[in-house]
């Protein structure tokens, strides 16, 4: 696994974040030659596989347009 020091990350964290991503290898960010955080390539997963998953699972129950307090309750309007 690859290992680059955070100074360096952080002034190269674009190319690095690119990189992980074409190349799906691992990045271990050091600090003082001790690991800090690793980047990691996200999920193989086509993106149509999460995208939209939740489609068609929601329900509208009652009215959307009529306001949940009667407008005499409303503190703002007195």
């Amino acid at each position: 696994m690859e290992e680059i020091q955070i100074s360096k990350f952080k002034a190269t964290c674009l190319a690095v974040l690119d990189r992980v991503g074409k190349t799906r290898q691992p990045v271990l960010v050091t600090r003082f030659g001790k690991p800090v955080a690793q980047v990691l390539p996200p999920p193989s997963s086509p993106v149509g596989d999460w995208l939209g998953a939740m489609k068609d699972s929601g329900e509208i129950r009652g009215d959307l347009l009529t306001p949940a307090a009667d407008l005499s309750e409303w503190e703002v309007l007195q």
